[in-house]
């Protein structure tokens, strides 16, 4: 593949994220994420020390989420890899976030709770990214239980993106569907 006009060079790092969402209970469900970043060339730490390639960071949070209100009733994180001990200093930096919603504003308020020197960076990037996912599992669930859930409640999709925009042709016919009562 060409990337700006020329082939990739060679590859140094690789970051994955991969999320899963499953059933915990009657009333909620888990949210996974896993974050890898990967060295994939010998390299150097900060503090001087010379590593082999492999994971620098693997971060892992569970979310505990309430299949109804989208409200985060538990967290729990996991850093079996880091590049130094001083990183667990921060393992309880996303506590604050239990109670909290996933709705409009969740990414913008994770950032004030544990953005900077608050927490970790890398726990950071891995929540923000596991909001969407607590959407889709929310949905899929839903949608496996009561087929015309998203009829129902397409607002809370609405102008999260472009094809969900308000005067989209997506939600005029959702629209047109509630009003004449079909699922």
């Amino acid at each position: 593949m060409l990337v700006f006009g020329k082939q990739r060079g060679e590859k140094y790092h690789t970051r994955t994220i991969e999320m899963d969402a499953y059933d915990y209970d009657d009333r909620r469900f888990v949210v996974e994420g896993c974050l890898t970043d990967r060295r994939l060339k010998e390299f150097r730490m900060a503090t001087g020390e010379d590593r082999t390639p492999g994971i620098l960071h693997q971060m892992i949070v569970c979310l505990l989420v309430n299949k109804t209100t989208l409200e985060i009733e538990d967290l729990q994180v996991e850093m079996p890899v880091i590049p130094g001990n001083d990183c667990l200093e921060t393992i309880h930096c996303l506590d604050p976030v239990k109670g909290l919603k996933v709705v409009g504003g969740f990414t913008a308020k994770v950032k004030d709770i544990a953005g900077g020197t608050k927490g970790c960076n890398h726990l950071l990037a891995l929540l923000t990214a596991m909001g969407p996912s607590v959407m889709q599992g929310f949905g899929a669930y839903h949608d496996y239980k009561t087929r015309d859930f998203l009829l129902n409640n397409f607002d809370l999709l609405m102008n999260t993106c472009w094809t969900w925009r308000e005067e989209g042709p997506l939600i005029e016919i959702l629209k047109e569907k509630r009003k004449a009562g079909k699922g």
